[in-house]
């Protein structure tokens, strides 16, 4: 390898990337990053406003970006995402789920309708979206799909068990996809954030949100900006030879 070929590894220059949740957050962090590296693109959210925020922002930074508010419990929305993806920019390269619906309710309280809102967001919209997108990831020499799940799906996550469960369905279609996928050349890879300052976690109490962020070895909140390294290393040729992995960016939170 050659001082070039190193400095291409994390590169995303001409590639079209969809980041669900792109207009907040870990979502935002991760598409204004993807755009510094090259990338085009999709920032796909529910407030038609913040979306185009986002994208003033990395076309003002120098990027390209499209913005397309998006539902994504809603699938027929999800659809006319990956159409408007491929009518501007003409493929689709990289497909980040990061949208996340943090509904919660006591069990023995919990109602249908609750339990579809929660899972048509966290697992059923990406399934699907991913589904919708796989034509034209298919086509693409670069491939590669990033789903976020949670160190929620792996601790004891009281409180909030139909988002942990439906973070948990995620990692198990991360595997089950990746080894689908494969003879297309598509990469599926997932990662589990810890406790991220992001508006999911302050509009818990004060003293909810300390107890959240101290949990960790580290004994603090992960910042958004923290997650884009790992991002741009599952969605970039760095990480060429992986697939069906989940790596965890928690502080420490899990393995304590």
């Amino acid at each position: 390898m050659n001082e070039s070929q190193l400095d291409a590894l994390f590169r995303l220059d001409g590639r079209i990337a969809i980041v669900t949740g792109g207009s907040r957050g870990i979502g935002r962090a991760i598409a204004e990053g993807f755009a510094l590296a090259g990338a085009k693109v999709v920032v796909a959210s529910r407030k038609a406003q913040a979306c185009a925020e986002a994208v003033t922002a990395i076309e003002k930074a120098g990027g390209e970006a499209l913005s397309v508010p998006t539902h994504t419990g809603d699938l027929e929305a999800l659809e006319r995402l990956v159409e408007a993806t491929v009518d501007r920019f003409g493929g689709v390269d990289v497909l980040v789920n990061n949208a996340a619906n943090a509904l919660a309710l006591p069990f023995g309280q919990v109602t249908p309708e609750a339990w579809d809102k929660s899972f048509a967001v966290n697992l059923r919209g990406p399934v699907f979206l991913l589904q919708y997108a796989l034509p034209h990831l298919t086509a693409s020499d670069h491939a590669s799909v990033i789903n976020v799940s949670s160190s929620g799906a792996y601790l004891f996550s009281a409180g909030i068990h139909m988002y942990a469960a439906g973070k948990a369905g995620l990692l198990a279609y991360t595997r089950s996809l990746a080894a689908d996928l494969a003879p297309r050349k598509i990469r599926v890879n997932a990662i589990a954030p810890g406790t991220v300052d992001t508006d999911m976690v302050r509009n818990n109490p004060p003293a909810a949100q300390e107890m959240m962020a101290k949990a960790s070895l580290l004994g603090r909140a992960a910042h958004a900006d923290e997650l884009v390294g790992l991002a741009l290393y599952l969605a970039s040729d760095a990480s060429s030879f992986v697939t069906g992995t989940t790596i965890n960016i928690d502080g420490g939170l899990v393995p304590r």
